[in-house]
């Protein structure tokens, strides 16, 4: 028996990270937050992201990161905050055009890596952000200081949660420490579920090899549960 309606949920990853199966994440996915060249990716692989994520109705994000390629955007970077807004401007730029060609368009912004984590509790960092990309939606952790501000200056907010991470007090604990990453496909669904009323999103990482696997783990898990999967824009 199926079963009952629960709602609805989006499901999002990481894509044109360089690392992972961008079409075969974009059959699971609701919505892609595409890598604009400053931790990852190249304009070629933002267009053929794109021209796939418009075939397939996907929605588009701007995921935008310190500039650092050599750490994948996971070191901590301190940035002015002019400077900052500037290069988070610069990318999200990058994807707005690519994305106007493959007809399709970006709709929202989520920072990526040490610059996400950085904008939990850094209000500065957090404007910096905010004052680069526009007027785009914002997705970010929940009680974050990016959100936050995004919302006193009326801008649409969505939180996510992370399916495949570890948490300890409200916070994900940080990669490299013991419970970081979970380790089972069961306990990675199990938390889909469980996380799922409390969110907008479920953000399922693309730089693993068995990604585009987890990502249909996760959506099954989540349809057998009752929800419904669509952007958090739609």
């Amino acid at each position: 028996m199926p079963a009952e309606p629960r709602g609805r949920v989006d499901l999002n990853a990481d894509l044109g990270e360089e690392v992972t199966d961008d079409a075969g994440l974009l059959t699971v996915v609701t919505s892609a937050n595409v890598a604009c060249g400053f931790h990852a990716g190249t304009p070629a692989i933002m267009r053929a992201v794109c021209a796939e994520a418009a075939a397939r109705g996907v929605a588009v994000g701007a995921q935008v990161s310190y500039r650092d390629r050599e750490n994948f955007g996971r070191a901590a970077h301190d940035v002015e905050h002019d400077v900052l807004r500037d290069e988070v401007a610069e990318q999200v730029t990058v994807l707005e055009e690519i994305a106007e060609a493959e007809g399709t368009r970006v709709r929202y912004v989520k920072p990526h890596g040490a610059l996400y984590h950085r904008v939990t509790d850094d209000a500065e960092q957090a404007h910096a952000v905010l004052a680069g990309s526009g007027e785009l939606a914002v997705l970010g952790f929940p009680g974050s200081r990016l959100l936050a501000l995004a919302a006193d200056a009326g801008r649409p907010t969505y939180d996510e949660g992370f399916p495949d991470r570890g948490y300890a007090d409200g916070r994900l604990v940080a990669r490299g420490r013991p419970g970081a990453l979970l380790g089972s496909l069961d306990e990675i669904a199990a938390q889909a579920v469980r996380l799922a009323p409390a969110v907008a999103s479920l953000c399922v990482h693309g730089d693993s090899p068995g990604a585009v696997y987890h990502a249909r783990v996760v959506r099954r898990a989540l349809e057998a549960a009752g929800y419904s999967l669509r952007s958090f824009l739609d």
